[in-house]
């Protein structure tokens, strides 16, 4: 179960804080009114979610984690989840969608994306978040 992860329904996307990549896409994805309220969950904050998602093994510096109930979402399942509940207005959610929809191209495209991001936190000198205590996994 996790953790006092959502309340009515919410969904909770689990995302690198320290990420400008992430910030940007968290800040403009849109999910439908249907599909609930979107709450994000900076993974550097700690916590029992964070806690929760170690305990299973996922490792949060490969891949942000969408919460929706009982059910997880990790790397390009995440992203591929959030297109298909984007309410698909403006150009952003719009062009999500078109890219996410399939999970085949998520599965694809979403690695790429993952090693732009590692490569933007390198330069930048930023730390991993390493929630699973690995050796030698301090940084990018």
């Amino acid at each position: 179960m996790i953790m006092a992860a959502t309340d009515n329904d919410d969904l909770v996307l689990v995302y690198d804080g320290d990420c400008p990549m992430c910030n940007a896409y968290c800040r403009m994805v849109r999910i439908r009114e249907a599909a609930g309220d979107l709450r994000l969950y900076d993974a550097r904050e700690g916590g029992p979610i964070v806690e929760d998602l170690t305990a299973r093994g996922l490792d949060v510096d490969e891949g942000m984690v969408l919460i929706a109930g009982e059910q997880l979402y990790y790397g390009s399942d995440a992203i591929h989840a959030l297109s298909l509940m984007s309410s698909r207005s403006g150009f952003f959610n719009r062009l999500n969608y078109l890219v996410f929809k399939s999970k085949t191209l998520s599965a694809v495209l979403y690695p790429v994306l993952k090693a732009g991001r590692n490569l933007l936190l390198k330069m930048l000198g930023r730390s991993r978040i390493n929630n699973l205590g690995l050796a030698d996994n301090e940084r990018f």
